[in-house]
């Protein structure tokens, strides 16, 4: 009679009972039963690997009991073989495999019962242990109502040092949502049925790497992911584990996470293939030197955090272990020499989708939710950056401060500095008292480092750099800056970089707030440096200019003494406003006089996309810093040097829109704002504007244009044209030239021209205007309230909505000039513009039709009126008198 087996036997020596057992169960098949195992066996359920079809497709008995022998280990493929015999309807010859095994494995079959048992209670010890996680805050939330799914793509093939900007979305082509389905994917075998053994998740900071992995942990404990192929996982920690001090075995560190010191270490070691050790911040690993260099390899040495970390990830310690690797790098330096043939994966944040459902995560309240990511929605630098996590966290973390003092997001959280200098705000607050002032030092410190990086565009910067600043293992040094190992010639040449781009541009711009006063500039230079080098609109330096507009705001200076104890010079914002007053005489921001070479783009539809590398609007980049003041007499007072705000080729999004109310809302008594060749609706509302056009079309009817305009939906110039009718704004002309205005816009428009209390002068040059919507100007200029006094419309070809303007004289209040130079008028339209004029409640005082071809009928009637109205004045060559070039001017029509 066979002996049993001990359990700490070789792994050779159960194999072979394993195999032996297998082979004698099959036998006893007949070819039917057979042929179902082995389609049974193809489809062990879906969390489980299977054997390649094509290992199974013709396998007798003995070369079955050899694949499920090699392919899943002994223990394993006995249990495999067994409830496949079942589900094959050989119910008989199943029992006998399990009486077979108990018998010949005797001993070790009752240490396997007690691992299966503690395995449960396992489970349960790790659901309690990771129920709930700690934000930055400390505030604990369980990690099913935080965690938000991530885009997780394979291995890149682009460029190493290619990295996420500020502003850039996560493309999600090639990446899949971290569901159950995605997190079991990661270990899933090749067409071969050979599965990684080692897979590596890498991100920049704040991606959620770590939530992810303990996610995964989670879904673990709760039957959710690797069923059939882990028994045990455990969390490990590098950083904790690399601080701990002397000397620990890797099944010291199993212990620590069991739930009680009774828990069966030794039989969990005996089967490293059912083991998951998920490593978190590999990348913190130092490179060992001398013995240290040597990994550990019997998983009951005592050894260093390390040598044991070490011989995992080296596979020296347990080979056939799972391994889940995080790691900070994009190119791992060190740590990929220590792995063995790792499977990469990169996590690339949160989807447009996905940022939705945290924010709701996150506030729990659905009418807070929707407000706050409705505002950040329509802020778009801010909603691009919430991609990261950790980003996303900060700005929630903002407006749910916001919202509980009562403040009003549109002011105190509208910017992306307010919400940049609170996540620095929050470092210095989670320091001890006692380290509060090494703390501001070292962000003192920091901030020169980001400003000399900006200045000189470098991302990248050397240890020695650090070590210069007294940065180097510093707590800002291991939040804002991310280390970097490449190849070097000699040795591994380290270099850092901020965790984000725009942090380093942030913190750039605090550097000039931070300055004292009387102390001796530093080599980057003051302020005058950056601005001089943002008069460019290719110019690097234009985030880095608005964050700093945005920090020279009365509170956000206050914050910035609070925060950094220190005073705040008021000569940085004087030089800033200077700055602005002087664009002016520059002067970016007027656009050229509209000329007869420009008159062909009326013609020109407006592209739908951008073009890559486009310029930046400097223009609008202008009032974008003044925007982050958030500061209105400042604004005020930086427009007054400013003759008029003309934007040319602004493709409008909501954000543009925004800024550019602001602005207006501040300026000055007689500002005056242009617009030209801008595409005034977005992309998204044209695509709704052609169905609905398709869809009136089916029903194969219209309405009339009356009934159609009362039902259009807010333009996307709407807060623009509400902003003009605020009692604050002293906006006094407005003028539209060469873009194409929706219907929409005119009614808002129209609205507007009722109620501005400022506004006098009101230009539309070769726009596309339908009847409909110069009706609606018609029926804004006719309102009572109105103070419109002089109008200019240049159209691009005869138009029958002209006839409305004309009858609107008749009851405009206001009106005083109206120039029609440039128009086409039909002798029909004429006579009735005559007829308008002679009537009694007219009071239009100019006419001009420079430029307007006219017939000799046109002529005798303009002269009559002339002749009934001697005040009013008609400029036009013809009738002032200059006769040298009338037959230009008089049509024969």
């Amino acid at each position: 009679m066979d002996q049993p087996e001990d359990p700490s036997s070789s792994t050779g020596l159960r194999l072979a009972v394993a195999r032996e057992l297998l082979l004698a169960a099959l036998e006893e098949l007949s070819q039917e039963q057979l042929k179902r195992f082995r389609h049974k066996l193809r489809d062990v359920g879906p969390d489980r690997r299977s054997i390649p079809w094509g290992r199974l497709e013709r396998a007798d008995a003995v070369d079955l009991a050899e694949q499920l022998a090699q392919f899943y280990g002994p223990e394993p493929a006995l249990e495999v073989a067994r409830k496949t015999l079942k589900r094959a309807d050989a119910r008989d010859v199943a029992a006998q495999l399990k009486e077979q095994r108990l018998r010949r494995l005797g001993l070790g079959s009752a240490a396997l019962l007690s691992v299966s048992e503690y395995k449960k209670k396992y489970r349960e010890h790790v659901l309690q242990l990771h129920a709930r996680v700690k934000e930055r805050n400390a505030r604990s939330v369980k990690i099913t109502k935080r965690f938000t799914k991530l885009l997780i793509a394979p291995e890149s093939a682009a460029p190493e040092e290619e990295t996420l900007g500020p502003t850039e979305e996560p493309e999600p082509g090639r990446a899949r949502r971290s569901d159950t389905h995605t997190f079991n994917r990661l270990f899933r075998g090749d067409e071969d049925g050979r599965r990684p053994l080692t897979v590596v998740l890498q991100g920049p900071a704040g991606i959620g790497k770590t939530m992810a992995a303990k996610k995964i942990l989670y879904d673990w404990a709760a039957g959710k992911l690797y069923q059939g192929q882990v028994d045990f996982a455990f969390f490990m920690p590098c950083g904790e584990l690399l601080e701990r001090p002397g000397t620990r075995s890797l099944a010291d560190l199993i212990l620590d996470q069991c739930p009680d010191r009774g828990a069966p270490v030794p039989q969990m070691l005996a089967q490293p293939q059912r083991l998951l050790f998920i490593l978190d911040g590999a990348d913190e690993l130092p490179a060992l030197e001398g013995p240290e260099a040597a990994p550990c390899t019997d998983p009951f040495e005592a050894a260093s955090g390390a040598r044991v970390l070490g011989g995992l990830l080296s596979k020296a310690l347990l080979p056939t272990a799972l391994l889940l690797v995080t790691t900070r790098a994009a190119a791992p330096g060190r740590l990929q020499g220590r792995l063995c043939s790792p499977q990469c994966a990169e996590v690339r944040g949160f989807s447009d989708k996905d940022k939705k459902k945290y924010f709701y995560k996150f506030f729990q309240d659905e009418r807070r939710a929707e407000r706050a990511y409705r505002f950040v929605k329509e802020n778009e630098t801010l909603f691009a950056l919430c991609f990261v996590p950790f980003v996303c966290w900060i700005v929630c973390t903002v407006l749910r401060q916001q919202l509980e003092l009562g403040r009003d997001l549109s002011r105190t959280s509208k910017t992306t500095t307010s919400v940049y200098l609170l996540f620095i705000a929050s470092v210095l607050s989670s320091a001890p008292v006692a380290d509060g002032p090494r703390v501001q030092g070292d962000l003192r410190n920091l901030c020169r480092l980001a400003r000399e990086g900006v200045l000189g565009r470098r991302a990248q910067f050397a240890e020695k750099q650090l070590e210069q600043l007294e940065l180097r293992g510093s707590k800002v040094q291991t939040l804002f800056l991310n280390k970097k190992e490449l190849p070097g010639v000699l040795e591994t040449e380290v270099t850092y970089q901020f965790i984000d781009q725009s942090f380093q541009e942030f913190l750039a711009a605090l550097s000039y707030l931070l300055e004292d006063e009387g102390v001796p500039r530093t080599a980057a230079g003051g302020v005058g440096t950056l601005l001089r080098g943002d008069s460019q609109p290719h110019s690097h330096l234009v985030l880095t200019t608005r964050f700093l507009f945005g920090l020279l705001s009365a509170e956000r200076m206050r914050d910035i003494e609070r925060h950094f104890g220190c005073v705040v010079s008021e000569r940085v914002k004087q030089e800033a406003l200077r700055w602005v007053q002087g664009q002016g005489q520059g002067c970016p921001g007027v656009a050229p006089e509209v000329t007869e070479e420009t008159k062909g783009l009326e013609d020109t539809e407006e592209p739908e996309e951008e073009e890559e590398g486009e310029e930046p609007n400097y223009p609008l980049e202008l009032l974008y810093c003044l925007y982050e003041t958030q500061e209105d007499a400042f604004v005020r007072q930086a427009l007054c040097q400013l003759p008029e705000l003309a934007l040319q080729g602004v493709r409008f999004c909501r954000m543009d829109v925004a800024v550019l109310s602001y602005c207006v809302r501040c300026c000055p008594a007689g500002q005056a704002l242009r617009l030209i060749s801008c595409r005034l609706v977005a992309a998204q509302e044209k695509k709704k504007k052609s169905l609905g056009k398709r869809l009136q079309a089916s029903l194969g009817g219209s309405s009339s244009s009356r009934g159609t305009t009362k039902q259009l939906p807010a333009s996307l110039l709407h807060p623009l044209f509400q902003t003009m009718t605020d009692p604050l704004c002293r906006l006094t002309s407005l003028t539209l030239s060469h873009c194409k205005v929706p219907d929409a816009v005119c009614r808002d428009l129209s609205e507007a021209l009722r109620a501005a209390p400022a506004l006098t002068e009101l230009g539309l040059l070769h726009n596309r205007l339908s009847e409909a919507g110069l009706r609606m100007l018609s029926e804004g200029l006719a309102w009572p309230q109105c103070r419109v006094q002089t109008v200019r419309v240049q159209l691009p070809s005869s138009q029958q909505g002209l006839q409305y303007l004309v009858g609107m004289l008749r009851q405009s209040p206001a009106l005083t000039t109206l120039d029609l130079s440039g128009c086409q008028l039909p002798a029909p339209m004429v006579t009735y513009l005559c007829a308008i004029l002679q009537h009694q409640g007219c009071g239009l005082q100019t006419l001009r039709l420079t430029s307007v071809e006219l017939s000799e009928q046109s002529l005798q009637e303009l002269q009559a009126v002339k002749r009934a109205k001697p005040d009013l004045v008609i400029a036009h060559p013809v009738l002032d008198g200059h006769p040298e070039s009338p037959k230009e001017l008089v049509s024969t029509f």
